[in-house]
């Protein structure tokens, strides 16, 4: 049996839908905080949550492999969380652990989920398991909450940035679903990505060419973009998550682009500008 954890996240519910036309339904099961929401999976669903080792046996038992989708937290409560999920899968007697890794996965990364990615690799060396870490690229997603306001002001306000290689949830997810059904995929993955690395200037180009409107990229100093973000009423420790996003970029540890998902899925990936023809 396959464990999704996260089944019911954008790219958890994928891979699980991935996996249905390729598998039988009752070969895959799902790790779910909240199990009423994934009932409509059709798989084996059980409560899991990271914070709790027993119910993860629970969750774990009978798998052969098990994804380990990361958290959408960052700091030490997330290492904990993602070190207990494969100490519970390896306790289990899996045959691999996989894990959404990402990129930019570096313990000296100003971005702050990268060092836990980091960390969480460790963990799986240190497991004893075989195990694959899928170096995601960065979420196409996170774009058009970049664009926000953009396209009324005509500007597309943030700090110095560098060119990030992004990629969309359907690529990384079926990237996931092969890698859980086929062999090949062992240790830690090249960079996963999409076809290009586009930084915001680029993003600005693409936005004004698919709407007509004009976007220009100003750039912003780092203290005045998180002023305006604690101003706003972001949290401290989520504005210097985003300032560490652009720092990490323009040192360029989201690009370039990789061909390795390509081949993997034997078809070419998406681009962000046609990631954003189907949201603007």
């Amino acid at each position: 049996m396959i464990v999704v954890t996260g089944a019911n996240g954008q790219l958890g519910r994928a891979v699980v839908e991935g996996l249905l036309t390729r598998l039988p339904a009752e070969e895959i099961g799902v790790s779910v905080r909240d199990p009423a929401r994934a009932a409509d999976l059709g798989v084996r669903v059980r409560q899991g949550d990271f914070s709790d080792p027993a119910g993860l046996a629970h969750a774990f038992d009978g798998a052969s492999k098990v994804l380990v989708v990361s958290t959408d937290s960052s700091g030490e409560d997330a290492v904990q969380q993602h070190r207990a999920a494969v100490e519970a899968a390896a306790k289990a007697g899996v045959e691999r652990i996989l894990y959404t890794s990402h990129m930019g996965a570096d313990p000296s990364s100003p971005f702050p989920p990268m060092p836990d990615h980091a960390a969480t690799e460790a963990a799986l060396r240190d497991s004893g398991v075989p195990f694959t870490a899928l170096r995601n690229g960065f979420y196409a997603t996170t774009v058009p909450m970049l664009l926000a306001g953009a396209l009324e002001s005509g500007e597309l306000a943030a700090p110095e940035d560098g060119p990030v290689a992004w990629t969309t949830h359907a690529d990384l997810a079926a990237a996931a679903v092969l890698a859980l059904t086929e062999d090949g995929l062992d240790g830690v993955t090249p960079p996963l990505t999409g076809p290009a690395a586009v930084d915001l200037a680029g993003v600005a180009d693409i936005v004004t060419k698919l709407t007509g409107r004009t976007v220009r990229r100003v750039v912003v100093p780092d203290a005045d973009y998180r002023a305006g973000l604690l101003a706003h009423g972001l949290p401290e420790w989520q504005a210097n998550l985003l300032v560490g996003m652009f720092v990490a970029s323009r040192r360029g540890d989201f690009a370039p682009a990789d061909p390795a998902l390509a081949r993997l899925l034997g078809r070419p990936t998406r681009s962000v500008a046609d990631f954003l023809k189907g949201v603007l």
